[in-house]
């Protein structure tokens, strides 16, 4: 009886050891930089788009840093919302912002924020290579909102 409990006790231990190691958080990013030979850069259909960091930082959870470059006439999909908070920057090209609904010229040393669940996206309108810097996060000890009911383009 005694060997059957200590054999118990160890594999309710051991079990618990393996549940805590199961949820530890994962490691917060540490202060680095990243060359572009270090970006995780995929070919797509409409140009191309590389990750450059998607870890958890001190304030930010389900974050993504990332450029992507859209061939003209392209999109890398219509407008959209998600619950993370974006920053959009173009870089070079021209085209097009959506922004719930709305459409407004887009260019080199332009900006877009996107709050959570807001409908935006970009189209590459002009005659070269669009490129813009993407962040996008949840802020770390904030619940991301719900989707709001009913949201849809132009809402």
């Amino acid at each position: 009886m005694t060997n059957l409990r200590t054999k118990m006790v160890l594999i309710g231990c051991l079990t618990l050891v393996g549940c805590a190691h199961a949820y530890e958080k994962p490691s917060l990013l540490k202060s680095t930089v990243v060359s572009y030979a270090d970006a995780t850069t995929t070919a797509e259909n409409w140009g191309s788009f590389s990750t450059y960091l998607t870890q958890d930082t001190v304030g930010t959870r389900d974050s993504l840093v990332a450029t992507a470059t859209i061939k003209p006439g392209q999109e890398i999909h219509p407008p959209h919302a998600h619950a993370e908070e974006e920053y959009l920057y173009i870089v070079e090209g021209e085209g097009t912002w959506f922004l719930n609904g709305k459409s407004f010229p887009a260019k080199a040393g332009d900006f877009l924020y996107a709050a959570p669940w807001d409908y935006h996206g970009a189209k590459n309108t002009g005659s070269v290579p669009l490129t813009f810097v993407v962040w996008k996060w949840n802020g770390a000890g904030i619940t991301p909102p719900k989707e709001p009911l009913g949201n849809g383009a132009g809402e």
